[in-house]
């Protein structure tokens, strides 16, 4: 079975959420992407901010996630976007086994 991982990143509009999520897909880089409009409070460059952004999560796995990394820095619209991936321990096996599959390259 392989080892999945959720990768989490966010944006400012709904519009760049799309873009990556489609992307990435496409790449085969995830094999599915989630998309929630949330609320964030942070501080950047000195001040605390609180906007509305969209929260995008990957899923993929552990031999896909250096390519989706790198894809996401290339096309994320952020200065220094939050990308963030942790395992998961428990999974359904044929969940784990569709998100295999649908990151696997195919020649």
């Amino acid at each position: 079975m392989a080892q999945i991982l959720l990768v989490l990143t966010t944006v400012a509009s709904r519009a760049d959420a799309d873009c990556l999520a489609r992307q990435m897909v496409e790449q085969r880089l995830a094999a599915c992407v989630q998309i929630s409009a949330i609320d964030s409070v942070y501080r950047w460059q000195g001040q605390v901010q609180a906007e509305g952004e969209y929260r995008l999560l990957f899923k993929t796995t552990i031999e896909r996630y250096p390519a989706l990394e790198a894809a996401l820095r290339a096309a994320h619209p952020y200065e220094l976007p939050a990308i963030v991936a942790w395992p998961c321990s428990e999974v359904l096996a044929e969940f784990a086994d569709w998100v295999a599959g649908e990151v696997t390259c195919t020649p």
